[in-house]
C-alpha cells in the first residue's frame, strides 16, 4: 500500500520534472545566443579598431610602409591566431554539434561533442559539450548514462556556470527513476549552494510541489 502510495505521489513530481525539462532547454539556448553575442561584438570591434588603425598610417613612404604592415599582420595574427590551432577547431565543432542538435539530429550532434570533450581542452566550451551531451542522453531516456555525464560537469568543472544546472539536472534524473527523497535532497543542494542561480529557482518550485 506505501508502495503505490508512493507511486501515486511521485506521477505529478514526474511530470513537472519533464515540463521543466523543455523551459530549461529554452532557457539554455537563449544563453547560448547571448553569449555568442558577446564574442561576435568583441571581434567586431578588434577588427575595426585594426581597420581604423590601417587606414590612419602614413604609408606615403615605403620603408615606414613595409613597417607598418608588418605591425599590423603581427597585431592582427596575436588577435585571431592566439592559441588558433585548438580554439578555432573548437568553435567549428561545437558550432557544428549546435547546429545538429537544433535540427534534431542527436545522434551526430552526441558524435561531435564527445569528439569535443575527448580531445580538446578548454574551460568553456568542454564543460558545455558535457553538459549537452547530459542533455541528450536525458531526451533519449538513457537516465544512467545522462547522469555519469551530469556528474561529470559538476565534479570536473564546479566553477562553471553550467554546474548549477547540472546539479538540478541531477535530481531531475533522481525523480525519474523514482528516488524522490534522493532528489528532494539534490534540489535542496541546489537551492543552498547557488542561490542566485536560475537552476535555484527551477530547484525551489519542484521542493515546493513536492510539499
Amino acid at each position: 500500500m506505501r508502495f503505490l502510495l508512493a507511486v501515486f505521489l511521485s506521477v505529478p513530481l514526474l511530470v513537472q520534472a519533464q515540463e521543466t525539462e523543455a523551459l530549461d532547454i529554452l532557457f539554455l539556448k537563449i544563453q547560448e545566443l547571448e553569449e555568442e553575442i558577446v564574442i561576435l561584438r568583441g571581434e567586431l570591434e578588434s577588427q575595426s579598431y585594426l581597420i581604423e588603425k590601417f587606414l590612419d598610417e602614413d604609408l606615403s613612404k615605403e620603408g615606414q610602409s613595409v613597417g607598418v604592415e608588418d605591425e599590423i599582420i603581427s597585431e592582427e595574427n596575436s588577435f585571431r591566431f592566439e592559441g588558433i590551432n585548438d580554439s578555432e577547431s573548437i568553435d567549428v565543432v561545437y558550432d557544428q554539434a549546435i547546429s545538429e542538435l537544433n535540427k534534431k539530429n542527436f545522434q551526430v550532434a552526441k558524435k561531435s561533442f564527445l569528439y569535443l570533450a575527448n580531445n580538446f581542452s578548454d574551460e568553456e566550451k568542454i564543460p558545455l559539450s558535457i553538459f549537452w551531451l547530459g542533455e541528450i542522453s536525458l531526451l533519449e531516456s538513457n537516465l544512467e548514462e545522462s547522469e555519469e555525464f551530469f556528474q561529470k560537469l559538476a565534479a570536473n568543472y564546479p566553477n562553471h556556470w553550467r554546474a548549477p544546472l547540472a546539479h538540478k539536472k541531477i535530481g531531475d534524473i533522481l525523480m525519474m527513476s523514482g528516488e524522490v527523497a534522493a532528489a528532494k535532497i539534490k534540489y535542496q543542494y541546489v537551492v543552498q549552494n547557488f542561490p542566485n542561480n536560475s537552476a535555484s529557482s527551477l530547484a525551489l518550485q519542484l521542493l515546493e510541489n513536492m510539499e
